[in-house]
């Protein structure tokens, strides 16, 4: 068996539980001795198998690391996670993922810089159907991947402009907010992330409600990605990727700069200690 077949037609995590069962299989062991040498649950590992639960990319590098099978694991789990997705979103996600620059406006945390508590909580609060708890683990493990995006090689070039709205309110559990504002403070001093506020101060503007992104590729071509009030756009015509880029600079032009952004970070910090 070809362990990257073609599996056209499949979806991602198909591929990925076939791969899974595959080098399990290839490696002689049972699910009871994967899940005595490894340390997960058999039941969540038959599940990841079966193609039915969708794990934490951490969980695939442990199990990489295992087989020996370099990133192969990974590389799926990359495309499987996109199943976790509305198909709407999933060419906006494509790009995102081969993009070498990144500027994003939001008026909340965005997914790319939210801690896993703080994923949870955003994503658990629409669901109320019984199922819903595996379905919140799927989102977050799909959320939390993006991530990877921020410090993959080459780094992406990133500004992102946050609504100082998002800073002050903040997350249900004090301790779920406090990781937050710490994550976001570490984010602020990393080399390719330029992290800039928009304070109260700017007064009203264009993208009050909802978030924007531009992506620009190796090759030149951008795009911008639009979402907001229950809709999203996504403009790949240079005429409008140009009038969404010309926007966003005036947003860029009205925020903090990015020490003095993380000066007020710091600042949210001191008063969520107090």
């Amino acid at each position: 068996m070809d362990e990257r077949a073609d599996a056209e037609g499949e979806s991602g995590r198909a591929v990925l539980g076939r791969t899974l069962r595959f080098l399990r299989e290839k490696a002689g062991k049972s699910l009871g001795q994967l899940a005595e040498e490894t340390g997960y649950d058999k039941s969540y590992l038959s599940r990841l198998e079966s193609g039915e639960r969708l794990s934490k990319a951490t969980v695939m590098e442990d199990l990489d690391g295992y087989y020996g099978a370099g990133d192969l694991l990974v590389s799926h789990w990359k495309a499987a996670r996109l199943d976790a997705f509305k198909d709407q979103y999933k060419r906006f996600m494509g790009l995102e993922g081969t993009a070498r620059v990144m500027r994003v406006f939001t008026p909340a945390v965005p997914g790319l810089l939210q801690t896993e508590d703080s994923a949870r909580e955003v994503l658990s609060g629409g669901q109320t159907t019984p199922d819903g708890d595996d379905l919140v683990e799927e989102q977050v493990a799909a959320r939390l991947g993006r991530q990877y995006l921020l410090r993959q090689k080459p780094e992406p070039d990133v500004r992102i402009i946050m609504d100082e709205v998002a800073l002050r309110r903040p997350a249900a559990r004090a301790e779920t907010w406090h990781g937050q504002l710490v994550h976001l403070e570490d984010v602020a001093t990393w080399r390719n992330v330029r992290f800039q506020v928009l304070p109260f101060s700017a007064g009203v503007h264009h993208h009050m409600t909802g978030s924007l992104t531009l992506l620009w590729q190796k090759d030149g071509s951008a795009v911008a990605y639009k979402e907001g009030n229950g809709c999203s756009q996504l403009d790949e015509d240079p005429d409008d990727v140009l009038r969404r880029r010309l926007s966003y600079d005036r947003l860029r032009d009205l925020a903090l700069s990015p020490s003095d952004s993380l000066a007020f970070i710091r600042g949210v910090l001191e008063d969520q200690r107090s």
